[in-house]
């Protein structure tokens, strides 16, 4: 029965040799991202794998190492295709409350509306962008950020409210400012 000790020293004679091997089989996993995401999934496993105490004995440390990296590579691209979907989403609501405010659906005229309303949203004091993002873009409830933050609902509906009236009377006040 092997000790930690011995596991750590297995481990750590694994990724000293097979670190550009390691490095290989993320790649072919994760198409076109830079080296440095590689190396960060290699460093986020290692830095799990030694962290861990009390550690049953390894006995096969190449397959749990690799079935470890295949893992993070699969959390990582959930990760990532939800970052690109919540983006996606954000330029789609902006397009939507831009052409609905303006009623004007011209592609040239709605990327120039949608940059109006992100140059508008950036512009809103911290609490009140802070809850815009978190509900409109992020697609948090009110009561999931209530419980993170301690702030009540009340009081985030409340902002959400004091935060669309600003981007509303902000938008009017460009249009009948640009005829």
């Amino acid at each position: 029965m092997a000790s930690e000790t011995e596991n750590e020293k297995q481990l750590k004679a694994f990724f000293t040799s097979e670190y550009h091997n390691l490095k290989a089989y993320v790649h072919s996993k994760i198409e076109n991202d830079a080296d440095r995401d590689a190396e960060d999934i290699i460093q986020d496993v290692a830095l799990k794998i030694f962290s861990r105490k009390n550690v049953l004995p390894i006995n096969n440390v190449a397959g749990f190492v690799y079935y470890s990296i295949k893992n993070k590579i699969i959390d990582s691209l959930r990760r990532d295709r939800k970052t690109k979907n919540m983006d996606e989403a954000f330029e789609e609501q902006l397009a939507d409350f831009a052409e609905n405010f303006y009623d004007n659906t011209e592609q040239d005229s709605s990327d120039k509306l949608v940059t109006e309303l992100k140059k508008a949203i950036f512009k809103l004091k911290p609490q009140y962008r802070e809850i815009i993002l978190a509900i409109d873009v992020e697609g948090y409830s009110y009561a999931e950020i209530s419980q993170e933050t301690g702030i009540p609902i009340g009081t985030l509906l409340s902002r959400r409210h004091r935060a669309i009236s600003l981007l509303y009377q902000q938008l009017k006040n460009k249009k009948e400012n640009s005829n």
